[in-house]
């Protein structure tokens, strides 16, 4: 039963966060806002083997700057940069768990179809809205989201791979929200998957470690039966 009280703690604090927390004052909300991340970045970490190793402590990065780029978003740009940020260090430790299959590699298809389409769907509104400084920034993010979802792929860590899907989701409504056309109950929508999406995240460390743990537990075998 204890294991389940910070994931519990979690979700009570998310909830409290889009459904009852109102908009002013803004440091109040900016506050309780970061909690549940403080929460994830601390159940990640719990999830550390006795031996941690480099795509733990990639994995625990990313959340930190994520958690960074969520409380200084009011900064458009500053916030885009620390997620940018963030999602290089997903992207580095799903690069050291590459598992390599024919369909996980050609899941960059439909990955580069959808980052292409959000893409023009964005810079046409930002050309349109005389938002033109942001069409780099908005660019490279895209790039680099895109690019950390097909590397999560590639590790075929279930748990990776739904909480980077779920982030795209959450950065997709967001942005379609703040540049192209309004979205009903927006702020549920973005905040339900971007929490979810980094307690997947978060999740998937301890995932990744009994993959290593089976790997090592294979090639002892395969050594002991040559031997």
């Amino acid at each position: 039963m204890k294991r389940y009280l910070l994931p519990l703690f979690i979700l009570i604090m998310s909830l409290l966060y889009i459904f009852f927390i109102p908009s002013e004052p803004m440091l109040v909300k900016l506050l309780f806002k970061l909690i549940p991340m403080w929460l994830i970045i601390l159940f990640a970490y719990r999830q550390f083997p006795p031996r941690a190793t480099k795509v733990h402590y990639l994995l625990l990065s990313g959340l930190f700057f994520c958690m960074i780029g969520d409380g200084t978003l009011i900064w458009f740009v500053v916030g885009l940069t620390f997620f940018l940020i963030g999602h290089l260090f997903y992207t580095a430790g799903f690069l050291g768990q590459w598992r390599y299959s024919l369909p996980r590699l050609l899941s960059i298809v439909p990955i580069a179809a959808y980052s292409v389409w959000m893409g023009i769907q964005l810079v046409t509104s930002l050309n349109s809205n005389g938002e033109q400084a942001l069409i780099f920034p908005v660019i490279a993010y895209i790039a680099v989201i895109s690019t950390m979802l097909w590397t999560s792929v590639m590790t075929g860590n279930r748990l990776a791979m739904l909480g980077s899907l779920l982030f795209v989701i959450s950065d997709s409504i967001l942005s379609w929200n703040m540049f192209v056309s309004d979205i009903l109950y927006s702020n549920v929508w973005i905040m339900t998957t971007y929490y979810a999406a980094q307690f997947l995240i978060a999740r998937s460390i301890s995932a990744f470690n009994r993959t290593k743990a089976r790997s090592r537990g294979d090639s002892s075998l395969n050594a002991s039966t040559i031997h």
